[in-house]
């Protein structure tokens, strides 16, 4: 299995992300089962993470999302972005 890459946030204020891409080893995503909210993020005065390299989904703790399947994204790849006032996958789809 290949883990799916964040394609893309616009959460500018997190420590992660450089120009619109994230670039942390890897993002969790959810807080609740069924809040697809990005976990990894955080805010700090400097960026960080590995400049040369795009994060991927290392685990999703939102299980009712059609993507989820044992608490790893098989999505081709997501986006993060502001919720309201928290950073979520915006991939995120409910389960039928």
């Amino acid at each position: 299995m290949e883990m799916p890459k964040v394609s893309g946030c616009s959460v500018t204020d997190c420590a992660y992300n450089t120009n619109r891409a994230c670039h942390a080893l890897a993002i969790t995503v959810g807080e609740d089962p069924d809040d697809p909210t990005c976990d990894t993020f955080f805010e700090a005065d400097t960026h960080g993470g590995v400049k040369d390299q795009t994060a991927g989904v290392g685990a999703c703790k939102a299980y009712e999302c059609e993507y989820n399947e044992d608490f790893e994204c098989q999505a081709s790849g997501i986006e993060v972005g502001m919720n309201g006032n928290q950073p979520d996958c915006l991939t995120f789809k409910m389960k039928h």
